[in-house]
């Protein structure tokens, strides 16, 4: 059990909250929809903090590289889902958002199959911070007098879906250009 250090729990740790954020939106209230937003805002700071522990104390494993990618979609699928159960994401934004991450992963693990590692791009992380700020502003779903939360979520996602497709294309470069030089290598 050497890989389950302190980022590894962090992150097995975000999993375990995914649960609770489902409960709270089974039958939502605006208190359990707070209580919803606050552990996801919990576990989608665990991301960044199991990180940097992990690359500061050099503590990262491949427990953790292949962890911390499944615990991210674990969190962000769980949010997507019953929001549009809700009614506060479109069905196609969050199935396209999802699908775009399954084909993102889908590409990464054919990759690492063929010796190539492809590292979360800045695009990517920048999909999954206007993704986070997206699903707290629409768990929130308040109407302030300077802002509407379900505008402001919605801006968000679609920001986070453009962001979506120029990462998943570098990904698909990252891929074909790894392999296509390892074709010439090997060839």
């Amino acid at each position: 059990m050497t890989n389950l250090n302190l980022p590894n729990r962090i992150t097995i740790f975000r999993i375990f909250i995914v649960p609770l954020i489902i409960a709270f939106l089974i039958k939502p209230s605006p208190f359990f929809c707070f209580i919803a937003a606050i552990l996801f805002g919990i576990a989608a700071a665990t991301d960044w903090l199991d990180g940097h522990i992990a690359r500061t104390t050099g503590q990262v494993t491949r427990l953790g590289k292949l962890l911390d990618p499944i615990a991210d979609k674990i969190l962000i699928v769980a949010a997507l889902i019953p929001l549009v159960g809700l009614a506060r994401v479109p069905a196609w934004l969050a199935t396209a958002l999802i699908a775009r991450d399954l084909a993102v992963s889908g590409v990464r693990s054919m990759a690492a199959a063929e010796g190539v590692v492809i590292p979360a791009g800045k695009m990517g992380k920048y999909k999954t911070g206007f993704e986070i700020a997206a699903i707290e502003f629409l768990l929130l779903n308040w109407d302030l007098e300077f802002v509407e939360f379900q505008t402001a979520g919605t801006i968000c996602l679609l920001i986070a879906m453009t962001l979506s497709i120029i990462s998943a294309v570098d990904y698909i470069f990252i891929y074909w250009r790894a392999k296509k030089s390892s074709d010439v290598e090997t060839g």
